[in-house]
């Protein structure tokens, strides 16, 4: 607690329960790891492909357990070398220089780092971070929000509601159909960032396999590059600089702040659903509103998730705008930048996680919304001039603009003008038998469809 207390960001302080999980794709320490383990495979690759001699089972499981227990001490010892080197990447070969030197794997310490810049390890080592944080923490939240989603909009499916354009009264809808939009926009973005291929690269200090091609000509290096990137369940980008292009995680970027837009549209429609008192809060014991007030139950887990979610899209959009930019084959502000992944991802988080817990409080209140539809009867003007033209009227919008416009009609207005319309009885029966509470639609219909799919 005290560390948290002392946090710089509110992620590792008062955000740090929600945001452990990315902690391990997403720190220092993760990064180093990371970059470790690409290092120790690359060897394995080469000596699998018989650049130099084969490495027998101790010698495998030797550069396995150096991964698997690759501790805080391990990463100090990494950190030691880079405060005097000032070089991230060498300071990784030295480390693993340090573990193999008294070994059976000493004669292959000139193969450490072999033929690569650092930008093959480091890029391979943010790409596996990216690929492995959204299989095993990005998508399960989401999910998680979508059935919280999905749960309410089935419980709240038949709740009648005001719809409103322009800020205005409009015809009918119902809650549950609402939520169900969104559920379905979230469900079109959580498959594209579960469907979404990684890049990578292992092309050398400019691209072209330059020291690679000179020192071993007799190796498909292409083939090489391809295979290797693809055992991290990577998609190879063979044609690049000294850096990899950038796209293709902007891409995926752009899908996670794609998502975030969504629910920051919909974290301010609840926020206004519950200012209307369409929606009600559960009230907590011993939890305040306000400092003053002592009456108030405010929208807090909604206005958290606004907030968080406007501070990582300003992230994502700073990646999109930074990161598809380079000077000639790369400078450095690429690489301060992409250390701040776990930030955007973690402010995410939270506005994830502040949403679920806000969707578990509300409830809506149906007698206020009973109330609402019934004192504006004017909103069923929309199927009283449909159903008009439907018996050929031309008029019928005419008819209804003069009736309703600008005013508000209580059900016996809307009665009274039924029985005073020129109609057969068929239609004027039709005509009767909207109501505000009852014009919705196919509402339930789709709300159904749209949680049927979740299944």
């Amino acid at each position: 607690m005290t560390d948290a207390l002392r946090a710089l960001s509110p992620l590792d302080g008062r955000y740090a329960e929600v945001t452990a999980p990315l902690t391990g794709f997403f720190s220092e320490f993760a990064f180093l790891r990371d970059r470790v383990r690409v290092e120790l495979d690359f060897l394995a690759a080469l000596s699998k492909a018989g650049i130099f001699r084969p490495l027998n089972d101790s010698e495998s499981a030797q550069l396995g357990s150096i991964i698997s227990n690759f501790s805080n001490a391990d990463a100090e010892s990494i950190l030691e070398y880079e405060r005097q080197t000032r070089h991230d990447v060498k300071a990784i070969e030295y480390f693993i220089q340090s573990k193999l030197q008294d070994t059976s794997l000493k004669d292959f310490l000139p193969w450490i780092h072999f033929g690569l810049t650092s930008e093959d390890t480091n890029s391979l080592g943010q790409a596996i971070a990216l690929n492995e944080s959204r299989n095993r923490v990005i998508i399960p939240i989401l999910d998680n929000l979508i059935y919280a989603l999905s749960a309410s909009a089935t419980c709240s499916r038949s709740v009648p509601m005001l719809a409103r354009t322009h800020g205005q009264f409009a015809v009918p809808t119902t809650l549950g159909k609402e939520f169900a939009v969104y559920i379905a926009r979230l469900k079109k973005t959580r498959d594209d960032i579960s469907a979404f291929r990684f890049e990578a690269k292992l092309t050398g200090a400019v691209g072209n396999f330059n020291a690679l091609q000179a020192a071993v000509p007799q190796v498909d290096w292409i083939s090489f590059s391809s295979d290797f990137v693809s055992s991290f369940g990577l998609e190879p980008n063979l044609l690049t600089t000294q850096i990899l292009p950038y796209d293709n995680w902007v891409l995926y970027f752009d899908l996670v702040r794609l998502t975030n837009s969504i629910l920051l549209d919909f974290a301010q429609d609840i926020w206004r659903y519950i200012s209307d008192g369409y929606l009600k809060q559960a009230v907590i014991a011993g939890e305040v509103g306000s400092s003053t007030m002592p009456q108030k139950v405010n929208p807090i887990d909604f206005e958290n998730a606004e907030g968080n979610l406007g501070v990582a899209n300003s992230l994502f959009a700073h990646y999109a705008q930074k990161l598809t930019v380079s000077r000639l084959q790369r400078d450095l502000s690429d690489s301060t930048v992409r250390r701040t992944f776990g930030s955007a991802l973690g402010h995410s988080l939270v506005a994830w996680t502040s949403f679920q817990r806000g969707l578990k409080r509300i409830a809506p209140d149906e007698e206020k919304l009973k109330a609402e539809l019934n004192a504006h009867w004017e909103v069923v003007s929309e199927g009283a001039q449909t159903i008009l033209r439907a018996t050929g009227k031309s008029n019928a919008y005419e008819t209804l603009k003069a009736q309703t416009r600008g005013r508000a009609l209580t059900e016996a207005d809307y009665k009274a003008w039924c029985t005073s319309i020129d109609v057969d009885d068929t239609t004027r029966a039709q005509l009767q038998s909207l109501s505000p509470e009852t014009y919705i639609g196919l509402a339930v219909e789709l709300t159904d469809l749209v949680v049927k799919k979740l299944e």
